[in-house]
């Protein structure tokens, strides 16, 4: 075995002869299946063993098994092997699914109709909803096309569409003696301690006078940021979307009746734009003009 040694060597259709000698039971077969030589399968099998330093398989006249490193590597090649399988999937047929991200969520009460729309109207392009707790949604991360934003962001880096406004509300413990009342005024949250999303939140302090601020938690993530005002130590401020998708026992949201409305934009790289991002915007736009009526 003296072929070079090394992640640089190894090459997937090697991984491929493995995965056919074993599944197969055979060298004969795995040529039939893989379509080539049995010679071929047989310096397949040579050039891995070379470049992990290892024996894979214990061969005799009647039988052909994995060794104990040849068990651990023939695991590892089937991830690898349909890893490379998704990538092509994805690579090729890309512009057949379009991912949406969104760090809390999606388009609020507005979430299931338009994947009930989208599904009718362009059933040919899959539509997939990822949430990521970063400020772009996922979109600076390379996990989706486009992104929904809410909270506080410089838009210059990304192409963007304002496609709606959501009035904001106040979450609060369901024992609260505010969860009697119908709405909240903003100034009265200045006497409450505040749940703060630093990473991902729309609420900032700017939205009090200075010496008005209300104290701060700062939390995590929206599963932190529910459990902290479930407690009822904390109270939240936060766009209505989050009332529609997280309905929890022991919360309740009250409207909060003068503060302006949070601006709900989709975002997506300028250069590399998915076909359906129009589209997408269209539909998400009028979603929201509709709710306004």
């Amino acid at each position: 075995m003296d072929s070079p040694r090394g992640a640089d060597a190894l090459e997937l259709r090697h991984l491929r002869c493995l995965v056919a000698i074993v599944d197969t039971g055979s060298f004969t077969d795995a040529a039939r299946e893989l379509g080539v030589s049995q010679a071929a399968v047989s310096r397949g099998l040579r050039a891995l063993e070379g470049a992990l330093g290892v024996r894979l398989l214990h061969r005799t006249s009647r039988s052909t098994a994995p060794t104990t490193a040849g068990v651990q590597v023939l695991a590892r090649a089937r991830v690898l092997l349909a890893g490379a399988e998704e990538l092509v999937r994805e690579a090729t047929t890309g512009h057949t699914r379009l991912h949406i991200g969104h760090a809390w969520s999606a388009f609020g009460r507005h979430t299931t109709e338009f994947q009930r729309r989208w599904q009718e109207q362009h059933p040919g392009t899959e539509l997939r909803l990822i949430r990521h707790n970063t400020a772009t949604g996922g979109l600076a991360e390379g996990l989706c096309d486009l992104a929904v934003i809410r909270a506080p962001l410089d838009l210059t880096p990304w192409s963007h569409a304002l496609i709606g406004h959501e009035p904001r509300c106040v979450a609060l413990a369901s024992d609260d003696p505010w969860a009697r009342r119908r709405s909240i005024r903003l100034g009265e949250i200045s006497g409450r301690t505040l749940a703060i999303d630093r990473r991902t939140g729309t609420t900032t302090l700017g939205l009090w006078p200075e010496p008005h601020r209300p104290e701060v938690e700062y939390t995590h993530d929206i599963d932190d940021w529910l459990a902290a005002i479930a407690t009822g130590r904390c109270v939240g401020l936060t766009p209505q979307a989050t009332a529609a998708q997280y309905r929890r026992d022991g919360i309740t949201y009250r409207l909060v009746r003068d503060a302006g409305p949070v601006p709900v934009h989709l975002i997506w790289r300028p250069h590399d734009p998915h076909p359906a991002t129009h589209t997408a915007i269209a539909l998400a736009t009028s979603l929201y003009r509709e709710g306004r009526r």
